[in-house]
């Protein structure tokens, strides 16, 4: 049996790329969307990971096979930050040295560019912004009585690490998704967080939609040209690098339509 045509996006990440497929517009499902008929979206997100124990899984046989064995893939993006930023006093078990933090970003990076050809496109996403005041409610809603009312993670400890993607986006020359600023220049910032920390439907909303943007601007031969009448990706949509696969509804003639399947 011949392998699928159909093209593919990797998510890699930690739990705020698990949690991309919500039905609460997560934004790995705005991408899922944009790409109907045209592209599988892959979400290889974990909750709590760091890049380093990403790199752990990624060397391991069934890591291996089930980050890095697909085929066609045409997009891969790099979301990590948020628990590696973590304090390393009082967070030690998640926490990551920036230094460290960096050259594990150039390993995935060389993972992905390894397994996947040279030629892929890789967008490299900064860990969002904490809210101080959203950890500490939280803390007390989780632990009640227990809770300890020191932070664990931290808006300047956060933009330590931001810079760092940032850095290696520019040393790399790849394409860049600094949710760190941009998820600031919102009056009510905090309120795309649910948590201070996680993305709220609002925030998943957000970064799908700039996402999608940085693509159309960033990689436009990847970007999918809505349909200007429907604003959706049907048959009137245009992508350069990811054709549909299967022939769209109009193509088909009800009185011949093995025509419209021949040779596929």
């Amino acid at each position: 049996m011949a392998p699928s045509k159909r093209a593919k996006i990797l998510l890699f990440g930690d739990s705020i790329t698990q949690m991309s497929f919500s039905a609460a517009c997560g934004w790995g499902a705005c991408i899922a969307d944009r790409y109907q008929r045209r592209a599988d979206v892959i979400n290889r997100g974990f909750s709590g990971y760091n890049t380093d124990w990403f790199l752990r899984y990624a060397n391991t046989e069934t890591g291996k096979a089930d980050l890095f064995e697909h085929d066609r893939v045409k997009l891969v993006t790099i979301f990590f930050g948020a628990n590696d930023a973590s304090d390393e006093v009082y967070n030690k078990r998640q926490h990551v040295p920036l230094e460290d933090y960096k050259n594990n970003i150039r390993q995935i990076i060389a993972l992905a560019k390894t397994n996947f050809g040279s030629d892929v496109s890789i967008i490299l996403m900064t860990p969002p912004p904490i809210c101080s005041e959203g950890r500490l409610k939280f803390q007390k809603e989780r632990y009640k009585e227990k809770a300890t009312g020191v932070l664990e993670r931290t808006l300047e400890l956060s933009c330590k690490y931001a810079k760092a993607v940032a850095d290696i986006s520019g040393e790399l020359n790849l394409p860049l998704l600094d949710l760190w600023s941009i998820m600031q220049t919102v009056p009510s910032w905090p309120t795309l967080l649910s948590d201070g920390l996680h993305l709220s439907p609002t925030g998943n909303k957000f970064v799908g939609e700039a996402l999608l943007d940085t693509i159309d601007k960033l990689l436009p031969e990847l970007a999918v040209k809505l349909d200007p009448v429907s604003g959706n990706a049907n048959s009137a949509s245009e992508c350069k690098q990811m054709n549909r696969v299967a022939p769209w509804q109009d193509d088909i003639d009800h009185n011949q339509p093995e025509i419209a399947f021949d040779g596929i």
